[in-house]
This record gives structure tokens, sequence and C-alpha cells, in this order.
């Protein structure tokens, strides 16, 4: 395989944008090389600028669940591009969506539309602030809500200390009421209510976490979770960007049976184009303006063509569950990996919910950052660029998980497996 072309338009994209990229982790600072320049997407495919195919477990880092160019996704596009690009006026997708978004997700009364996966957690974040009249937000290390300035910070020396910047230009003050605490550590979920339980206005968390590979919530934890924050007032917000639709068609919260106060939701909610959800129970959307008074705008949100793309993503989600497809490929793609690594003389484990999942370079099991963070990173960029050369195209950093599309066939799985087990026994 050659990249000629891909290296000539990324040394370009570096003279044009920070880094040649216009989102981090396209730049493979975490693997190292030059980010392949994708030209065109078929099904589960990928095809870059040197002519290149690949199979594609990134999916746009999810939301092509039905694969690329899915038909019935496409017409729809197609129709809602003959009546305009944007009114900055309410059109009737918007209610279809809504209603679509509302019916499956059992927790959602009422839902507003917005433009990212971001700005649907800093506004579920300002109405738990606004609704509650309270000022702490709890998250926990390695799960990633968008760059919210108040969400970019790193943890504390213990596990109720409040946290302080990660990146330059987020303010002490902007982090300063933003409280960090160890995933699946349910004594310290305790322990800071018992703190600073009076001052807690939401807990928000990925209740599958896709950002530090994927890591998955012990019973207990999500229990602890839902019990504290009933207990003291604060809003249980499950942050679905990444499982809302992935996981299950109810997301990660109808295979746990806990019922979040708001939810947050996108990737797949727009079918591949720009969005972003929030809703949860109505008494609380109720206080977003205008109905309420906590603020929250936008000029695109609502966008007729992201709304057409999400309405028939979901519509063929519904009609025509691919899930239990999704499940046996990825089951079929998850025992395959482990397997090739074990024959491999490899230290790694998989972890998988659904359609999503990892391969660690780490024994295993991963339940929180400190855990993920030991992974062998070094190994998995040299299994990464080893899967590039046999044309499988997986998430460039260790701690992103991998997804599977309703368009990837059994010959695609197997041909990922094998190429796996070539690679893994000569790294």
């Amino acid at each position: 395989m050659t990249y000629d072309k891909s290296q000539q338009i990324f040394e370009t994209a570096q003279t044009l944008m920070p880094g040649g990229v216009n989102s981090p982790a396209r730049a493979f600072g975490s693997v190292g090389g030059t980010p392949l320049i994708i030209d065109r997407g078929e099904g589960p495919y990928i095809f870059d600028v040197d002519g290149n195919r690949l199979i594609d477990y990134i999916q746009s880092w999810g939301p092509m669940i039905l694969g690329h160019k899915h038909p019935n996704v496409m017409k729809a596009v197609q129709d809602a591009l003959e009546k305009g690009f944007s009114f900055g006026a309410p059109t009737e997708g918007e209610n279809e969506l809504a209603t679509l978004i509302i019916d499956a997700v059992e927790s959602v009364e009422k839902v507003r539309l917005v433009n990212s996966g971001t700005e649907a957690t800093m506004s579920a974040i300002r109405l738990a602030r606004g609704y509650t009249q309270r000022d702490v937000i709890v998250k926990f290390a390695g799960n990633y809500h968008g760059h919210v300035d108040s969400l970019l910070v790193a943890a504390g020396s213990s596990a109720a200390t409040l946290a302080v910047p990660n990146s330059p230009g987020v303010t002490a003050g902007t982090s300063q009421d933003t409280l960090i605490l160890t995933y699946n550590d349910s004594e310290g979920v305790k322990q800071a209510f018992t703190e600073h339980g009076d001052r807690i206005a939401g807990v928000i968390f990925e209740p599958v976490v896709g950002n530090m590979g994927c890591v998955i919530p012990s019973s207990e934890f999500l229990q602890t979770l839902r019990e504290c924050t009933t207990a003291s007032g604060a809003l249980l917000i499950f942050d679905e960007v990444m499982t809302g639709f992935r996981v299950a068609y109810g997301g990660a919260q109808s295979l746990w049976n806990i019922t979040p106060d708001l939810t947050t939701l996108g990737k797949i909610v727009g079918g591949g184009m720009p969005i972003g959800a929030y809703g949860g129970r109505a008494d609380i959307m109720n206080h977003v303006l205008p109905a309420g008074q906590v603020f929250q705008a936008g000029t695109l949100s609502g966008n007729p063509i992201a709304c057409a793309a999400g309405s028939a993503t979901l519509r063929e989600l519904r009609d025509n569950s691919p899930y239990d497809k999704l499940d046996t490929l990825a089951e079929t793609l998850a025992s395959g990996l482990a397997s090739a690594a074990q024959s491999a003389g490899q230290t790694c484990c998989v972890q998988r919910v659904g359609s999503m999942m990892t391969l660690f370079f780490n024994p295993g099991p991963v339940n929180c950052w400190e855990d993920a963070s030991a992974s062998d990173t070094e190994k998995f960029g040299q299994y990464f660029w080893g899967l590039i050369r046999k044309g499988i195209y997986m998430p460039c950093s260790q701690y992103e998980a991998l997804f599977v599309s309703a368009a990837h066939t059994e010959d695609d799985i197997q041909n990922t497996i094998s190429a796996a087990e070539s690679v893994l026994a000569n790294i």
C-alpha cells in the first residue's frame, strides 16, 4: 500500500490548520505516522485518496451504525436538500426526530436538539445547575464529555478533590466546581456525596465508557450513582453521545435498567450529520428557555438536513433492527481478537458491550482510567499500523473503542481476525 497522496495533502493541511486537522485524534499522535486522507465511504469500507480500500471500524467514531451511504439515509438527505439547507425556524422534521428519540429512550420526555455532543453535555450541565440551584458537577477520570471548559480537568490528589484545569485556556475558576472521581469506585462516590452532597448539582458519566477504551460499569457502581443522586437531590446525567442507539436501541440505560434524569445524545441520532441532543424528565426540561429561564440557543440547532439523516437512521434501526446481527458479528470479532492475542503470546484483554469494543494491550480487567493508562501504547501503535497495511482501519488510539456496523459481513470479520493473527504474531 502506498500513501504518497495522503502525505502530500497532510503536509499542506499542516500549513492551514493547527496540526493539520480539525480534531486532535485525527493527527495520529498516539500511533505516529501520517494520517490517511479519506476520499469516500461505501458500506463497511472507506477509501483513501491513494485508492486503498480499508475495512472501517471507526465508522466516523460511531455514527455510521448502518455503514456508509445507506440508501434510505442518502434518499432522506437528498429529499431534504431539495427544500433548502437551513431556515432558522421550526420545521416538521424536528418533531419527527424528537418523537423518535422520545419513543426510544424511556427516560426522555422532552428533548432539545443541538449541533454536537459537546453542546449537548454543556447544555445538560447548565440545566442541572439551573434546576438544582447548585454548583458542583461530578465527573469521572477517563470519561470524555466534549471540550467543555468545566469538564477539561484532571483528577486531584484524592477521590473527592475539586479539579484543576488540564488544558491551557481553561481557568481555575471555571473548573473549581468540578469534582473528579474514579470510575467504578462506589465508595468514592459515597464519600463525595457525604462531603459535598448539598452542593452537587449533578453527576455526568459514560454508562459504557468509550473514551478510555471500552470500560463497563459494575451494577454496584450504577446503583450507587442512582441512590446517591436521588438522596441528595442531584441529577444523574447519562452521557449517551456514543452509546445511544449503539449498544441498544434504547441506549445503555435500557441495558442497565437505571433511569437517569437527563440524557445526552449525538453521533447516531444524526446519521452521520453534525447533531446533538439532550433530554429528560419534562419538569426538568421545562426549565430551558423559553419555557423556563436556563439559556440555550443555536442558529443551526435542529438543522433540517441533520434531522432528515437522523430520522432515517433511527427509523431503519427501529423497523429493521440490526442489533442481533451486530452482537453476533461483534462477539465473533472480540473472540477472534482475544484468541489471536493469546496465540501470539500477547498480554491483552478484549472488553465489549454490543457493537463497541477495545483490545487493550493490558492483562485486564480494565475498570477505570488508572487501569487503562497502564496499557502498552507503543505495542498498540505497532498493531494499528500492522492492520492498516493489511487494509484494516482501527481507531488510532489505545483509548478509543472500535465499532462494528450493520454493513460489515462475516467475511469482513474473518478477514480482520486473520489480519490480527498475523500482526500480533509479529510485533
